[in-house]
């Protein structure tokens, strides 16, 4: 069987597209694929999946994931300049880790906003991508994806939101969204 990498998005305003790339991990990490899962926007927050992964690691050390960013950011929120800096180095990171082949699979959780926000550009998504070996599966998750990496892309899945407990005021569940 051929192994052909694939470059897949999860994008939209639904909620899971996170969820859905963790998911895909956990199904590599069962075929016994080696995977990376580094995460651009997420940072102080101590969320479910890093206890998890963790776990998994430990467990045969097949799969890590590393927290790259600052934190969710807001345009505007005074910190433009530090949040840049810390998605230039995670892509860096995420540079040296495709161009070093020792991942099947390596997941850039919330690149999209990284991206939309304006910290990362169009030629860093390029050499990005001209980085990946033919075989590794890189997948992109976040609201916002670019045409640019849309029309680069294998598989695009767009979460549609229809309904979503904060509309009731009901704040985020342990469990649910971290």
């Amino acid at each position: 069987m051929e192994n052909k990498g694939l470059i897949i998005v999860h994008t939209g305003e639904g909620k899971g597209k996170t969820t859905a790339a963790l998911g895909m991990a956990l199904r590599a990490w069962g075929n016994h694929m080696r995977v990376l899962i580094l995460q651009f926007i997420k940072g102080s927050w101590n969320y479910g999946e890093l206890a998890a992964i963790e776990a998994l690691s430990s467990a045969d050390g097949c799969i890590e994931i590393r927290q790259g960013g600052l934190g969710f950011s807001q345009r505007g929120d005074g910190a433009q300049e530090e949040h840049r800096r810390a998605a230039v180095e995670l892509l860096q990171m995420a540079m040296d880790e495709l161009q070093s082949d020792a991942w099947d699979m390596v997941i850039l959780d919330e690149f999209n906003y990284a991206y939309s926000f304006g910290f990362i550009h169009a030629d860093d998504l390029a050499q990005l991508l001209s980085a990946r070996p033919a075989h590794t599966h890189l997948i992109f998750t976040g609201r916002n994806a670019s045409e640019e990496l849309i029309d680069q892309a294998d598989l695009v899945t767009e979460m549609r939101l229809v309904k979503h407990p904060f509309q009731k005021g009901i704040k985020a569940q342990r469990g649910i969204e971290f």
